[in-house]
This record gives C-alpha cells, structure tokens and sequence, in this order.
C-alpha cells in the first residue's frame, strides 16, 4: 500500500484521538480515504440524540476538529463516508468508552488517576535472570466461591488482600507466599465478545478496542472512569506487593474484519489481503494485523507506550508473534526499552494459519537473538510433557527419547553441543513453560499421557515436571493453578467456558498442599542459590556440566555452579526405580521430592540411591581450606 508516500511526515504526530481541556476539546483522526469525516457528540452512552460536527483534512490525510466548550463526560463516535456509504466507528485511539464500548467517551485525564497513584511505590528493577512469571485471567483467579474474594471476576477483585480460604492464602496474597515475580494477565483490553452487562465469559482474543480497559471486569462498567479507575487500583497493589504486572496483547488481529473500526476508516490497509483480495487469515479468526505498514506500525507502538505510561505495567505478552514483521518487533523493543529498561518482553513465535506476510519478513525463533524480547520454548514443553495433540509422551511419562529437547530447555535454549542446536543468544531469550491457558492443563495432560490412576505417582510427575522447570536457565513461565495440580477437568480449549471449567478452586491447594510446599521451595532456591543469573552462553558452558545424558534411561544429571563457589547437582529420575549414585564428593541432600527440614549427608566414595519418580538437589560440601 504504497500510495501513502507521506507517511514518514506522520510517524511523529503522537496526539491521535480526543484530547480534552475545560475550555475545549480537540478531535484528531487518519482516514486519507474517505469523502468526508464527521464527528458525533452524545450526551450519554446510549441516547440517540446527537450533534454532528464536520471536520477538515489535511494534506496528509488527518481529519481535525477543536469544538469549543466543557465536553466532559460526553461521548463521541467518528462518522466516515465513503461515495454513498455511511459508517459511524469508535475512535480506535478512545481511552475508555460507554458500556459495550458502542461509544468513545471524553474524560479528564486528570481525573483519571487513584488517589496516591502517581507517585506510588513501584518494584525495584531486578535483573532479566531473576523474572518467574505467573499467567493467570482475572475470573479464573477471582471467580470461584472458594476465593475468599469479595469482588470477584473484577479488578478489584484481583487487588483484595488478606484473603485465605481454610487456612490457605488465595488471590494476591498466595502470590506473594508463592514468591513469583511477574503477573502475567490473559487481556484485559477492551475484547468484543462479552456484554458487560453479565457474568460471561471469554480469555479475551476477540480484541475490539486496544486501548481501553476491558469493561466486565469493573463493578460498574458504565461508569467510563471506573474502567480506568479500578484497573490502575489493582495494578498499584501489586506494584506494593512487590508483584510487576504483564499484559497479554493481541494486536495480531481484530474480532471483526470487514466491519471493523479499522476497515471502516482505511478500507484494505489495516489489513493483510491475499491475491484475490480476501482478508488473509494467519491468525485463524478471520483476519491478520498488516504490522509492516507504517501508520499500523504506529498505531501499535503509540498503543504500547500508552499502556506502559499511562498504566505502568512492567511488560507484554505478544499473541502470535510470527504475524508481526521483524522490523515492527524489533522497533517495539527499542522503543520500550528505552522508555523502560527493565520491561519484559516475549511472544509466541508461530502463527495460527497460514499468513500473507512473507516468511522471510516474520518474526520467527531465532529472530529474537539480542533483540530484548524472549519467546516461548514449545521444544521444551513437548519433551517435558509431551504435545498437544496427545499422540506423543514426554519424558516424565517414559518418553526418554526426548531427552535432548528437554536438555534444550535446561540451558535455555544456547547452543550446547552437537544434540542440542539451541536458538538464543542469551538463556533468558526462552520462556520455559510447560503449560499455559492453552489445551490442556498439567495435570489433566500429565494424567493422559501416564495413563496412570495411581494418584501418588501422578503427584511425583506432576512434581517432576515443574522441578525441570525451575532448575532450568531461560526464564520460568507457570500457568496459574499448576502450583497445586489444579484440573480443568480434561477441556483444551476452555476460552468460552466460564467459572465451572475455568475458575481455580482453591481446595486444590489446599488437597496438594504439600506439592505447593515444595513449589514454593523450589523457587525460593532458585532465587537464592544464586545458580541462574548467569545467561550468556559462556558463563553457563563455564557453570554447567551433564553428568547423564541417555536416551535409553530416564534419568538426567547435571551440576550448577554459581559465582562464590557453591556446586549443586540435581537428579531428575523418570524411572520408576532407584537410581543408584556413586559419590567422588560429600554431599549434603537439600530435596528428595520435597525439601528437608534439615539435610542428611552423602559421604564421600559411598553409594546414594535417589529415589523413582522424584527431584534430588544436593549441594556439595565446601572442603576446608
């Protein structure tokens, strides 16, 4: 889409959309197309009644109007038309909307704030190998009567502290008790296939406004300032409670096509087509996000620096990643890099259909070396667990044969030796995960592939998995729930299927609550064994050493070593037998399946038989100088 040859004068305009003052109210919008351009001002969000006002272009294509006068808790909707065709549109730069976001509203951005939220206090920056990550969705967290929660499936919901249910911490506080890092929330922009007015349910890849807090989860989505409102309250809790707070963004594509926000205002360009025409469908909803055209680019961009000002998150999750061209992702990370230097950035680096887009000009895996962003390390899910289509094992179901894709994952992803190719620059670059809210979850997986109904032995693979997981470099990505095994009762895709399938029951930690225990361990140790802040490749080839690598046995071995000295070697036995260790060194056992209240001891040229089914982690013994 080339006609556009003034573009580049337009990458630096940054004030799209409304901007208010008392006095009056200015109006600013792209549409280089369209015949004439109105803008239409409601008194409330539903009324019919309005008044049209006609605004200019420019020579660039910018459509312009300042009405004099005190706007403020008006709405407005654009108006385009195109020969005999008449379109009224949300303005895609809105920043919060009327119920059902059939209106953009005009606010005073000063009022846009809670109390204390300007200069709260935020989570120090810590470094890129100290980040855990934790996927949840506000209902699923919030929802289920065994919450505690007052306010659930909102906001504010998410914020409550102090809540417990039997004794056990829940919500925020079973996050702090957890000692994760990062929250990761599946979207809360603005998403299209939910009434606001009920309790229903969706993750939220239906995007239909991406700048605009989604309004189902506010306690009075009506209330155009409540969006805003009650979405920072609950992001400022965090921040106090040490938690940094990522978004999953979906600017990939949009819910609707033809008729979208977008395709109204600039028919065909948002968009990609293929060669008849038709709306290619890389995301496989129907349409995909033209990412390499400029003024796209910059609406993500301008729509990414939003979020990260406007509501300080700390990262963003990138659906899709492989439907943005590279020279987009690579411009998103310089740009939030420097406006943040600690902001997390990772994607899925595949598409859901087959694209349009080149496949030269896609952000694959491997584009992300030294680029700032990480993506997610499927190899490493699938040999850990086994793949989505349930036709194959992992290894801690017996699969030993993957042992190198699980061995990929352990160094996050560098280029090891000859069997283990690597993709990254630095570990850090893989986001280890072995499950998210896609198909199904771990225990329900775990369960399938093993085939086995002996509930300890699922409890011990269950363990298994999750220890891979934080004993590996790379950064450590956990589904919500996964902590205490939670079920989702064997559904894949639950994006649609509300509280029943999707809401935690906290009686599962309350059930495992001995797993849990050793979760929480296991991350306490990573972050103070000091094993994994390491992540270029020669410091963790100087670090790192296998001790087992056989394709036949289910058994890994391997030895950490951090930057004062301390040495650990972890036994991950798949078998369902000892494995038998022969010591050239004193040890002392810190875990066996769950930690120690104090550590035995392994004695120097003596036999140690790790147990089936289980994580060892012992520490060698300093010798005395």
């Amino acid at each position: 889409m080339n006609q556009y040859d003034y573009e580049d004068q337009l990458l630096e305009i940054e004030d799209f959309g409304c901007k208010f003052c008392k006095e009056k109210v200015d109006f600013k919008v792209w549409a280089p197309d369209c015949d004439r351009l109105e803008v239409a001002i409601y008194e409330n969000g539903e009324d019919i009644r309005r008044q049209v006002h006609a605004m200019k272009r420019d020579s660039y294509g910018v459509w312009t109007i300042e009405l004099d006068g005190n706007y403020e808790n008006k709405f407005y909707n654009y108006i385009v038309f195109y020969e005999d065709k008449r379109y009224e549109i949300v303005d895609p730069y809105a920043k919060t909307t009327s119920i059902n976001s059939l209106r953009a509203m005009i606010v005073d951005s000063e009022k846009l704030n809670p109390k204390w939220w300007i200069d709260h206090e935020k989570p120090k920056s810590i470094k890129d190998e100290e980040v855990i990550i934790y996927e949840t969705h506000v209902r699923d967290f919030t929802a289920h009567e065994t919450s505690g929660i007052k306010e659930k499936g909102k906001y504010l919901g998410m914020a409550e502290k102090g809540t417990s249910f039997e004794g056990i911490s829940t919500g925020i506080d079973h996050l702090k008790e957890l000692g994760i890092t990062h929250i990761h929330l599946l979207p809360i922009a603005d998403f299209a296939t939910v009434d606001e007015r009920t309790e229903e349910y969706n993750w939220g890849y239906d995007p239909f406004l991406y700048n605009v807090p989604e309004g189902s989860y506010v306690t009075h989505p009506i209330d155009g300032y409540k969006r805003v409102l009650e979405l920072k309250k609950m992001i400022k809790t965090y921040h106090e409670n040490g938690i940094r707070v990522i978004l999953d963004v979906v600017y990939n594509h949009t819910y609707y096509s033809k008729t979208s926000n977008f395709n109204r205002l600039v028919p065909n360009y948002y968009y990609r087509q293929d060669e008849n025409g038709n709306f290619s469908n890389g995301s496989g909803v129907g349409n995909e996000i033209a990412t390499e055209r400029k003024m796209v680019r910059k609406y993500i961009i301008d729509s990414l620096v939003y979020w990260l000002e406007e509501y300080k998150v700390d990262g963003f999750r990138f659906d899709l990643l492989a439907l943005y061209d590279k020279v987009t992702v690579m411009k998103i990370c310089q740009v939030l890099k420097a406006k943040k230097s600690d902001i997390v950035l990772y994607g899925e680096p595949w598409t859901g259909s087959e694209s349009a887009l080149p496949y030269e000009k896609r952000f694959l895996r491997g584009d992300q070396k030294g680029v700032g962003i990480g993506i997610f390390n499927d190899h490493f899910r699938n040999a850990v667990r086994g793949d989505n289509d349930e036709n194959h094992n992992g290894f801690v179901c017996g699969n030993y044969k993957q042992v190198y894709g699980v061995l990929e994952g352990v160094v996050g992803g560098i280029f090891y030796s000859g069997k283990i190719h690597g993709f990254t620059k630095k570990s850090t670059e893989s986001i280890n995960y072995i499950s998210c809210h896609d198909d199904l979850i771990l225990a329900d997986r775990l369960s399938v592939n093993r085939h086995c109904d002996e509930k300890e032995s699922l409890i011990r693979i269950n363990l298994l998995a999750l220890g891979l997981l934080l004993t590996s470099f790379g950064t450590p990505f956990l589904h919500a729930g996964t902590e205490f095994m939670r079920s989702k009762k064997y559904v894949r895709n639950s994006y649609n299927r509300g509280n029943e399938i999707n809401g935690i029951n906290w009686k599962d930690k309350k059930s495992h609550e001995a797993f849990f225990e050793s979760v929480k361990w296991l991350i306490q140790f990573r972050q103070e064994s000091r094993l994994f802040l390491k992540s270029d490749d020669k410091d963790i080839k100087r670090l790192f050493d296998f001790q087992i690598i056989d394709d036949r046995k289910g058994i890994i071995s391997y030895t950490i070593s951090n930057d004062i000295g301390d040495c650990f070697r972890f036994i991950h036995n798949c078998e369902s037998e000892y494995f038998e260790l022969k010591s050239t060194t004193e040890y002392e056992v810190l875990f066996e399946g769950k930690p120690l209240k104090s550590p035995t001891y392994i004695e120097k040229n003596t036999s140690y038989k790790a147990q089936p089914l289980m994580l060892t982690i012992l520490k060698e013994v300093a010798k005395d100088s």
